[in-house]
């Protein structure tokens, strides 16, 4: 029950993030992007597996510890959830540039600080992170990147 739980309320973000992203394609074509930018098919993938790995180690986390003891842990991965799911909202339906920025900086902190409070608790649940982690730090300079090369279309 507790697999489902984690799944679901992950997926919830990454349908409130969707949601924001509906024209994403047509917008991320109209981007100038740095020579190191994916195309945009990659993401949706990518993001497939990360959401699966990250419903993963939430459910180990809990499993391992229980809630009580995995409070603090469950609610840090819950704030980067959000977090997640507003920066699609800032970046494709709102173009926010700089606050997208901020916010994906702000997953980051979060991300790292979930990931080394799922580390005291399971270790397999923090190494499920990981992957999660290298793409937010790749997904921030590709925020500033696009921010700085498309004044016009960003703010």
């Amino acid at each position: 029950m507790a697999l489902v739980a984690a799944l679901s309320v992950t997926f919830l973000a990454a349908t409130a993030g969707g949601a924001a992203s509906v024209n994403a394609t047509l917008f991320y074509a109209q981007l100038t992007k740095p020579s190191w930018a994916p195309p945009g098919w990659v993401f949706g993938p990518v993001w497939l597996a990360l959401y699966t790995l990250m419903a993963f180690a939430v459910w180990l986390a809990w499993r391992a510890a229980g809630f009580p003891q995995a409070k603090v842990a469950v609610l840090l991965f819950l704030a980067q959830l959000v977090v997640n799911a507003l920066w699609s909202w800032l970046f494709f339906a709102w173009r926010f540039g700089t606050l997208a920025l901020v916010d994906v900086i702000a997953l980051w902190v979060l991300l790292a600080a979930t990931l080394a409070a799922f580390w005291r608790i399971q270790r397999l649940a923090a190494v499920l992170l990981v992957p999660y982690l290298a793409w937010v730090t790749f997904a921030a300079a590709l925020t500033l990147a696009v921010w700085h090369l498309n004044p016009g279309l960003l703010r």
